[in-house]
């Protein structure tokens, strides 16, 4: 049985006791949902400044009334919360944050404030309540300006954005808390992820489900720049995964920071040709769209593309979906949705 298999059948038998933070976020509401099939006792942190109560109503209702559930509505930037959230509870899974480099460039200040001071009070709090292991999440974002292809963890470039800055800071504040208290810490590099229950509607939406949006109500789409910018886009499943082998599997090494991606690099111009066959399937209008092209964007990296050898060697990491895989699924839900309005605003 592979690592994975292994993990949600332990957990399925033994069920433990876990904090989401950012529960109620579109990577979080994904791993409350896994957790909660698994039979296991949830508590969930969010402030609601960028989650949805519907996700987690979603979550609640396909996981029927298997695992247990509990919500703390509060902000990581409360020491107080955080040490509250972290009673009793053997993992964290930090997924709390402020995403989006272009709005980090408008706002630097406040993505410090949540992204770098909101980490440094979780990592306090789950290290005085005796958490057994803190996953939290990272970014390809802290690559920077690197021109390595794939990227490899050991090999960084200087930042190019303050959201990029501040994940940064975040890894090297989990190592201090290593090396000073041994408190165990896993950093998960998120590239691209993509997938059911993502955010189309904010301006600072990711790529996917923006254009998924807009493609289904005939709006235009934006390419910014050639086309030619390429990313590693990873599926939620993928990085569900990720969450729960550091959190609950056996770790090979000594390493604490991992990327978790494909291995694979798609241009925006293929991407969206992706997106545009797949939604033309059952909307044969679809198929002569074209997308305009617009201006560079400030702090966009040029290329990325994961290693995942480290990963997989120490953690047993294997994505089950690559884009091909995650975008027909990831369609399925949208259009879905997005025929029904009373279920996402569009």
């Amino acid at each position: 049985m592979q690592p994975y298999g292994e993990v949600r059948d332990r957990l399925a038998g033994k069920p433990g006791r876990w904090l989401v933070t950012g529960v109620a976020g579109f990577i979080g509401s994904h791993l409350l949902e896994h957790l909660l099939v698994l039979g296991q006792h949830v508590v969930g942190l969010d402030n609601f400044a960028t989650g949805y109560r519907r996700n987690i109503e979603d979550v609640l209702s396909r996981a029927g009334n298997r695992g247990a559930f509990r919500l703390i509505e509060g902000d990581i930037r409360d020491p107080d919360t955080c040490l509250t959230a972290c009673q009793g509870v053997d993992f964290v899974l930090h997924q709390a944050a402020l995403g989006s480099v272009p709005r980090s460039v408008l706002d630097p200040a406040l993505y410090h404030q949540v992204n770098v001071d909101g980490t440094v009070n979780m990592l306090i709090a789950a290290r005085d309540a005796g958490v057994q292991r803190f996953v939290y999440a990272s970014s390809s974002a802290v690559y920077g300006d690197s021109p390595e292809l794939p990227k490899r963890e050991s090999v960084i470039g200087e930042p190019v954005s303050p959201y990029g800055l501040t994940k940064r800071v975040g890894e090297e504040y989990a190592l201090m808390f290593r090396r000073v208290w041994g408190f165990e810490s896993i950093g998960l590099r998120y590239f691209n992820v993509f997938g059911r229950r993502q955010e189309p509607r904010s301006a600072y939406a990711a790529v996917i489900p923006q254009w998924i949006r807009k493609l289904v109500l005939g709006m235009p789409c934006e390419i910014y720049g050639d086309g030619e910018t390429t990313r590693d886009f990873c599926y939620i499943d993928n990085v569900v995964q990720a969450n729960l082998l550091a959190a609950a599997g056996t770790v090979r090494g000594d390493d604490r920071a991992f990327n978790v991606g494909c291995g694979e690099r798609t241009s925006l111009n293929d991407l969206f040709a992706t997106i545009r066959a797949g939604l033309a399937r059952t909307k044969p209008a679809l198929a002569g769209a074209q997308a305009r092209h617009a201006d560079f964007r400030a702090g966009d990296i040029r290329h990325s593309q994961a290693d995942i050898g480290r990963i997989r060697a120490a953690l047993g990491y294997a994505p089950t979906h690559l884009l091909a895989q995650g975008i027909d699924e990831t369609l399925e839900w949208y259009v879905e949705m997005l025929s029904a309005p009373d279920r996402i605003a569009v």
